[in-house]
């Protein structure tokens, strides 16, 4: 199986299945020299970990109608790549424990698949999976990246205040205000963790949680659409032709697997747009004091709008990177569904065979319609867990941006 790295310098891979001992992260190509300790990992795992009682800064338990009440304590372990609480410059092995594991709950799901989940396709591609939980494509394998995305963090650090900020901005077809929303109305992230959805505004997260309620009640489950900000980073960061910046971004985003569209900037509005309107127009700036970035000083140019969302030709241009991901409502509902069953051609004939999902090739199987009901525990709305992956994606891309960046030119040959 390919496809589980990341990156072309500061490069992730994952490891590790759902209901397995363990899940983690191997980062290659990090910086020696970094100052690395578990804690500066686990504060982002907390964000995203499951549980469905909501912490706020204050310390409230405030419990959480669209996360899922499996509990785990997502601790990390660093393993090799760090000596004395400093980065060797050797790969960093990072792991993570599964430990509240309820296997029986997908027995049923073993030769049948979920509608909404990637059980058919796995199937049809290896001809084996570990259902219990969704195996290697479920959603906790984003645990891992979290993980490898707080080291991205630090290795940020180091390119100067690179500011990465995601929120939600829908959540079951409930929308913010535009003026509730940045640039018009800024905010900080104490504020932000405030509230169990991570919605800037405390009145339209109110009415998502009803609605979500609403839904978890009736065992069904919402989507959403998370906006991530990248302030502070300098223009020039990105490969063209084939590694633009916004599709190395959008690359990143999308592999996470409720993620289904990405638009930066004015996205696909500014298709109804004219040239006139789109195009940023661009002055120089007389003194830093009115540069509204924090990468500015005095002679930079500014953008007076950001329809291009920061990006231009694949590179960004010093304007705040501004993208929205669209995520899909969660599969697992608690609601009959019509589905497929797997079986071999001797079970179809009467024999005792099945099409184990952890045994038999896709070769011989046939399928029968059947109905299903999903059993487990699962969240309602991905919107306030997908927030830290989103955030930790976009960094451990921007990481791999600013190291390839430095192969871009020696200094003073342009």
């Amino acid at each position: 199986m390919s496809g589980n790295t990341f990156g072309t310098i500061f490069r992730v891979s994952t490891f590790g299945e759902s209901h397995g001992e363990a899940l983690g992260a191997l980062i290659d190509g990090c910086p020696a020299g970094l100052s690395l300790k578990a804690e500066d990992i686990q504060y982002e795992l907390n964000r995203r970990k499951p549980g469905n009682l909501f912490i706020a800064d204050n310390g409230t338990r405030v419990p959480n109608p669209a996360v899922t009440s499996r509990v785990e304590k997502d601790e990390v372990h660093i393993l090799s790549g760090v000596f004395n609480g400093i980065t060797l410059g050797t790969p960093i092995a990072l792991e993570i424990e599964n430990t509240d594991l309820r296997s029986s709950n997908y027995e049923k799901t073993a030769d049948t698949f979920r509608p909404g989940h990637a059980d058919y396709t796995w199937h049809k591609k290896y001809g084996i999976r570990d259902y219990r939980g969704g195996g290697r494509a479920s959603g906790r394998e984003t645990a891992a990246r979290v993980a490898a995305g707080a080291v991205a963090r630090l290795v940020l650090q180091t390119a100067g205040n690179i500011d990465i900020q995601a929120y939600t901005v829908q959540a079951a077809g409930i929308s913010c205000p535009e003026s509730s929303l940045p640039p018009v109305k800024p905010f900080d992230k104490k504020q932000l963790e405030k509230n169990p959805l991570r919605v800037p505004d405390e009145k339209t997260a109110q009415k998502m949680l009803e609605r979500i309620e609403a839904l978890r009640k009736n065992g069904d489950s919402a989507g959403g659409i998370i906006e991530c900000r990248i302030e502070g980073l300098p223009a020039g960061w990105g490969e063209p032709v084939f590694d633009k910046l916004d599709a190395e971004l959008a690359k990143a985003v999308l592999s996470i697997g409720a993620v289904k569209g990405i638009e930066f900037g004015a996205g696909f509005a500014g298709c109804a747009m004219t040239g006139s309107e789109w195009n940023d127009a661009m002055h120089t700036v007389k003194s830093a004091g009115s540069f509204r970035h924090k990468n500015g000083y005095a002679g930079d140019v500014c953008f007076e709008t950001n329809n291009a969302g920061g990006i231009l030709g694949g590179i960004s241009n010093g304007n705040a990177i501004v993208f929205r991901a669209a995520v899909k409502p969660v599969p697992s509902i608690f609601m009959p569904q019509k589905t497929v069953k797997a079986v071999t051609a001797d079970k179809k004939n009467g024999g005792g065979n099945t099409c184990s999902a952890v045994g038999i090739g896709d070769f011989d199987t046939i399928y029968e319609d059947t109905d299903l009901v999903i059993e487990g525990r699962h969240d309602v709305c991905l919107c306030p867990r997908i927030i830290p992956v989103i955030e930790a994606m976009t960094a451990i891309c921007l990481a791999d941006m600013y190291l390839r960046n430095k192969s871009a030119r020696i200094s003073g040959s342009v």
